[in-house]
């Protein structure tokens, strides 16, 4: 999650106690600050255990807010033990601490150090707080990564199978075995497949959503389950620029006086999940959806390369899903590209 917006009742928090939590795969590192005065750094295991240890002894300290990076999905359980145990917890992006310590002038990393940038983080920074999502979301959320990953797998094994079938020594019991792989592995994400839209049947939120989401050509379920599991945890109150800038969409310029110019790229600061997800329907999009595929020739005409149209594309298909579960509104196409009367 990055640090974005700033609610107006949050900036005007003030705590006594801040502190910093320097989050690992198996250890968490706590370090509290307060009168400008930092604590030893406590170490506890990443484990349910652990963690509702390390809750119980924030919660005792009054008025206290916690400053976290999110951190894959380690950081994801403590953030949801804080925020329901009543702390008031900040979930920042990684770039933003990294670039606070280097305002700080910090030359050494390790986990103690960390949580006390992290702290330092929580002390001089705007608080902006952490949102929850619902058990629901977050459930489609594990099942959109997960079938994620296996259909990595999935395309992984099939290249596999093509490298296995270029040469006429492969034995015949290996070729079956690759192709036994994909078919199980194609089998593992129809089931969960299943499983998740059962899930989403049972909401009748999740199930709107999912119905907006296939109306747009080039999303069919699983692009859309993906689509759900990372856009439905976003802050609700996000403009449609701001999930661009979540998505690691926004534009990336490096100018500096007369002599430096290089050419604009995204910035890729955001959910790279939300970008894979968007990726594929965006390929599909320009092919199935006239409209699309106009934009993408408009842009290909005036001199974008064709990965920067389709980066363009996934970038417009953010703010029209955004208008669209906003609005509660179908994708229409002629909003997205006019397609002019001389090329019709």
């Amino acid at each position: 999650m990055m640090n974005i917006q700033l609610n107006t009742n949050d900036s005007e928090v003030n705590p006594s106690h801040q502190a910093g939590i320097d989050v690992g795969a198996e250890e968490l590192v706590l370090v509290v600050r307060k009168n400008s005065k930092l604590s030893n750094p406590q170490t506890f295991t990443n484990t349910r255990t652990d963690r509702a240890r390390l809750v119980n002894k924030l919660v005792k300290l009054p008025g206290v807010i916690v400053c976290m990076e999110a951190t894959g999905i380690y950081h994801f359980d403590l953030a949801v033990a804080l925020h329901d145990a009543g702390v008031l917890v900040m979930v920042i992006n990684p770039k933003s601490s990294h670039n606070f310590a280097k305002v700080l002038m910090k030359n050494s990393k390790t986990d103690a150090v960390d949580a006390n940038t992290l702290a330092e983080y929580a002390a001089r920074m705007d608080f902006v707080a952490w949102t929850r999502p619902s058990n629901e979301t977050i459930a489609v959320r594990c099942f959109s990564r997960r079938i994620t990953a296996l259909t990595t797998q999935k395309s992984a094994a099939k290249n596999h199978l093509h490298a296995l079938t270029a040469t006429q020594e492969t034995p015949k019991a290996v070729l079956r075995d690759a192709k036994l792989a994909i078919t199980q592995l194609q089998k593992r994400i129809d089931r969960l497949t299943i499983e998740a839209l059962l899930l989403i049947g049972k909401h009748s939120k999740l199930e709107r959503t999912l119905t907006l989401l296939i109306s747009i050509k080039g999303i069919a379920q699983t692009s859309a389950i993906s689509l759900m599991g990372e856009l439905l945890l976003l802050p609700p109150d996000l403009t449609h620029r701001e999930w661009v800038k979540f998505a690691g969409l926004d534009p990336k310029a490096f100018d500096s006086g007369k002599s430096v110019h290089k050419k604009s790229r995204i910035s890729k600061a955001g959910n790279r999940n939300i970008r894979a997800a968007l990726y594929m329907p965006a390929l599909s999009a320009k092919q199935h959806d006239p409209h699309v595929k106009a934009y993408f020739q408009h842009l290909v005409a005036n001199g974008k390369k064709p990965l920067q149209a389709v980066c363009a594309i996934m970038r417009k298909l953010i703010h029209a899903i955004h208008g669209m579960l906003k609005n509660d509104e179908p994708f229409d196409n002629t909003r997205f590209y006019k397609i002019s009367e001389s090329v019709e």
